[in-house]
């Protein structure tokens, strides 16, 4: 993970959100994406019309004292009158590939209970987040209250793609030296089993499993995970806003890791802009630019 203004010097790997695949599914065992999506959305849609948050604690909070735990409950006798997530939720849909080429369009649902102030990461970036992960039946199986720095191109794609649609907030430092953080983005994500690990069994998370996470989101700084002077979402060459599938010299490394984009011998940092007015270089005036072209002259 590349952090260019360290806020705190924090380094973790989790597991959790590393996707792996179960070395004894097959790919006749595996469910595929046109059976399983609708399952999960049907799922997913039930809980969220069934349960709400407590919005109510949201409301009229004072200024010096923003931090408010997110509390997800169902909406049973006394509760039975609450407004349901459903009514309060947006959706994004994201188009996935099955191996036979079918595309599936999948939804994440998100609640944004508060979007913050600052600008929003891409899905490539690094966060700094406190999140807690839980089953459709509250199991709870991650969670840290103390926020952690991720690297968003390492995690699984739902996490990747609901924390870009929060922003961060605006901090001060205290006496002691810590940080203080208040207006930043808080909310939650629920996302089909095909965001999270699908077929995979990850301790608690069983397989084909549709997700929640309540997440808080402090601060994100861009990445460049290669060096090369590009950051990695302007890595994306296609512009289908996922640099994590361009791949110009077809090494198996996607150019935002790759510090020769071209597989010329070349560094791209010695071939992007070597005029220095903001403009990549082309040398043969084939539209091509120098670091993605590995003929240029």
């Amino acid at each position: 993970m590349i952090i260019k203004k360290h806020f705190f010097i924090i380094c973790f790997i989790f597991v959790l959100f590393f996707s792996c695949k179960d070395d004894e599914d097959t790919q006749e065992s595996v469910i595929s994406l046109e059976t399983q999506t609708p399952i999960d959305d049907e799922a997913l849609v039930a809980y969220l019309k069934s349960h709400f948050y407590n919005y109510e604690d949201f409301e009229n909070v004072p200024e010096d004292d923003y931090h408010v735990e997110i509390k997800l409950d169902s909406l049973t006798g006394y509760n039975s009158s609450k407004i349901s997530l459903w009514e309060q939720i947006d959706t994004k849909t994201i188009d996935l590939e099955e191996q036979d080429g079918n595309v599936v369009a999948t939804k994440l649902y998100i609640l944004k209970i508060r979007e913050g102030v600052k600008e929003k990461p891409s899905i490539v970036d690094s966060t700094f987040v406190s999140y807690q992960g839980t089953l459709l039946n509250g199991t709870v199986f991650d969670g840290r209250s103390n926020p952690v720095w991720f690297d968003l191109s390492n995690v699984i794609r739902g996490f990747r793609e609901a924390i870009p649609l929060f922003s961060g907030g605006s901090f001060s430092i205290e006496d002691d030296g810590t940080y203080s953080f208040k207006d930043y983005g808080q909310g939650v994500v629920f996302l089909p089993s095909s965001l999270g690990y699908y077929s995979s069994n990850q301790n608690l998370i069983p397989s084909y499993s549709p997700l929640i996470f309540t997440i808080s989101l402090y601060t994100s700084n861009s990445a460049d995970h290669d060096l090369d002077g590009i950051l990695s979402i302007d890595e994306d060459v296609d512009g289908d806003e996922n640099p994590l599938n361009d791949d110009s010299d077809a090494d198996n490394t996607p150019n935002m890791f790759d510090d020769d984009d071209d597989g010329d011998g070349v560094k791209t940092k010695d071939e992007y802009d070597l005029n220095k007015d903001g403009i990549p270089d082309d040398s043969d005036g084939d539209g091509i630019p120098n670091y993605l072209d590995a003929d240029s002259a």
